[in-house]
């Protein structure tokens, strides 16, 4: 139902914000059963506006875990590199089925998004703004602003994936420390009389950095930076003012006219001091902002949606002890502190003084190198990304790769297994009669999977390669949780069954 709040509801789980990690912790969510509300402060979908542009590697594996990468692959156009601060590099030698940047706008990702979550069975509420949050042992009680009034909704959690300026991370009274905008970001969809021959891109100069990027027919995406310059957070955004700047930096304008959509942002980089207080959790920008350098910011949110949305519903289902949703913040705290980190890098390598001119020439020498490259394309698309394990297994915290295996009901890839959003255990050949009794105490919860790799060794980034396991725990997210070769530790695969899925039974 859209547009319309009724009063006295009840639901599991309320998420705030319809962006893309709104929605796709919507869709993990349903894929478990669990009732989802999510409320959405606008009318209607911002169509009019692009905002990001782009699907990195891990993010279409996560999709691909769903069997929902194809409508996006279908969408969308693929560039075989990224960048570090305009530094060129080359996903191609990348250890995945994705190895390129898939440009496609953040409005048509929602609009996908938005179609799975509700094809699944997720209630949409537009126009309807959360203001006030009172917590008890059992529930969160969500006041909410509707077109009809305000509202009370009962849930048993509520995740905000309210965007940078948070009103559910502000009324939970979580901190959002971090460091202020050194410079202006102008942004502006419009049409050209004169646009150069060629895409710009970050072009330096002496007075800031400039980038003219055609995106679809008809329209370019002209964004200007002004370094040591903070606009003032009320100064409206004008056509004219990016006008002005444009010439200011290119000394042109390119003729631009009749723009659709105008933007302003700076390279303010926060972090939430935690992901959870209680039964209120956060994702996405609200749980972190930062200078949207490499195109990584709805990557990472919608890497929070996947991380959260199996816990939460393990613990909504009374499957698991609510002690897992601390794993959420242990696991993706850092992940967003060390993108923080690495934007706040690239801005600085922006910068267009001597000294920095100087500093990319030698990065850019250094980028040519495999091992860089291999370091910072990982980095980018959050293919090294490993959470912290207490596991003797090497492939332990990494998500596993999506390699092909041959199952009794036949030939099938690793990533297939987990359509469903539960966990899997793939015995490869080295579980044994021991895994399987095992495996026994936790069905229903975690799918036995018996089959055999394709692939002698799998390459994992920041790893190498490796040997294939003999059998592998793997979680609903697509990390590895425990593994063995030739002879299974069997208390440490009950372990982590315990710490992942629950008590047997």
């Amino acid at each position: 139902m859209k547009g319309c709040l009724m009063g006295g509801t009840t639901v599991e789980v309320v998420i705030a914000g319809a962006g893309p990690t709104g929605l796709m912790l919507a869709c993990e969510l349903r894929l478990a059963g669990v009732d989802v509300l999510v409320l959405e402060r606008d009318a209607e979908r911002a169509d009019a506006e692009s905002r990001a542009g782009g699907i990195h590697a891990r993010t279409l594996e996560v999709l691909d875990q769903r069997g929902m990468a194809g409508p996006f692959l279908e969408a969308g156009r693929t560039m075989q590199g990224g960048h570090f601060s305009a530094l060129r590099l080359d996903f191609g030698g990348l250890p995945t089925r994705h190895p390129y940047l898939l440009t496609l706008l953040q409005r048509r990702i929602e609009r996908l998004l938005e179609e799975r979550a509700l094809q699944l069975g997720a209630r949409l509420w537009r126009s309807a703004e959360v203001t006030g949050l009172r917590q008890s042992e059992t529930a969160v009680e969500v006041e909410v602003r509707g077109p009809d009034g305000d509202r009370r909704l009962s849930a048993a959690y509520l995740v905000g994936c309210d965007g940078g300026r948070s009103a559910v991370r502000r009324l939970a009274g979580i901190g959002f420390p971090g460091t202020p905008a050194t410079l202006t970001a102008l942004l502006g969809d419009v049409e050209l009389t004169d646009p150069p021959e060629n895409v710009l891109f970050q072009e330096r100069r002496e007075h800031g950095t400039f980038s003219v990027l055609a995106f679809e027919p008809g329209w370019y995406r002209v964004m200007t930076t002004e370094f040591d310059h903070v606009a003032d957070r009320d100064e409206p955004v004008t056509f004219e003012t990016l006008r002005r700047t444009c010439r200011k930096i290119a000394g042109t304008d390119y003729g631009m006219h009749s723009p659709r959509w105008l933007s302003r942002f700076g390279d303010a980089a926060r972090q939430a001091d935690r992901y959870r207080s209680g039964r209120v959790l956060l994702a996405g920008d609200a749980a972190h902002i930062h200078f949207p350098a490499g195109g990584q910011g709805l990557n990472l949110g919608v890497q929070d949606a996947v991380n959260l949305g199996w816990k939460l519903a393990s613990v909504v289902r009374g499957q698991a002890p609510e002690r897992l949703l601390d794993s959420y913040h242990a696991e993706r705290h850092p992940v967003a502190g060390r993108v923080l980190q690495n934007t706040r890098a690239q801005t600085a390598l922006s910068r267009t003084d001597a000294n920095t001119t100087a500093l990319r020439e030698v990065m850019a020498e250094l980028i040519k190198l495999d091992d860089v490259n291999r370091h910072l394309s990982g980095m980018l698309t959050a293919l090294d990304v490993r959470y912290p394990m207490d596991e003797s297994c090497p492939l332990a915290g990494y998500r596993v790769p999506d390699v092909d295996i041959k199952a009794a009901a036949g030939d099938t890839s690793v990533f297939a297994l987990l359509h469903g959003a539960r966990g899997v255990l793939l015995d490869l050949g080295g579980g044994g009669a021991g895994v399987r009794a095992v495996a026994s105490s936790w069905a229903g919860r975690v799918d036995l999977v018996e089959a055999r790799s394709s692939a002698g060794d799998w390459e994992i980034p920041s790893l190498g390669t490796v040997p294939a396991p003999g059998a592998l725990l793997i979680r609903p997210d697509g990390h590895v949780a425990w593994g063995a070769g030739e002879r299974p530790d069997l208390d440490g695969l009950r372990a982590a069954l315990s710490t992942w899925f629950g008590p047997e039974h």
